[in-house]
């Protein structure tokens, strides 16, 4: 495994003219996109392996089953998200990952989400469990970041 990583796993994103509605801000649904890059990005600094290997060669999958956001500020065309995220729960074949993001400049809290991901076989796209290496990391992971939050006032 890897060196320790800082906790909480931050990724910063900008947010581009595609990403924006007609309101000019943020397409809501694009924070879910938000979220999933973080997830890969999480995969590729943890493991320095991409999350495309991880599907493409060991045939592991971590699809959505659940997933909820609450949208409290907007983003914009030109601003820079920086997305958090934390491990709340880890299963026997799933793990609640929370994502915060927040406008960079300020650390606005714009959005908070949760996604329930399941481990399937990508073969099959049946249910298993976790394999090893990834439940370790989601439970160092967890642990780290549970620790860090006990030492903050």
């Amino acid at each position: 495994m890897p060196t320790a990583k800082p906790v909480p796993f931050k990724a910063v994103m900008p947010i581009r003219f595609a990403d924006v509605d007609h309101a000019r801000i943020l397409y809501y649904p694009r924070f879910f996109h938000l979220f999933h890059q973080a997830f890969e990005d999480f995969f590729n600094d943890h493991l320095e392996q991409p999350y495309a290997h991880v599907l493409g060669v060991e045939k592991v999958g971590f699809p959505a089953v659940h997933a909820e956001a609450d949208y409290y500020f907007p983003l914009r065309f030109g601003d820079v998200a920086e997305v958090e995220l934390t491990i709340e729960k880890i299963g026997t074949k799933s793990a609640t990952i929370v994502y915060s993001v927040r406008r960079e400049v300020n650390q606005t809290l714009c959005c908070r989400g949760q996604v329930v991901v399941v481990s399937i076989n990508m073969d099959t796209l049946e249910g298993m469990p976790i394999p090893d290496k990834y439940r370790q990391l989601f439970e160092e992971y967890k642990a780290a970041t549970d620790a860090q939050a006990t030492r903050e006032p």
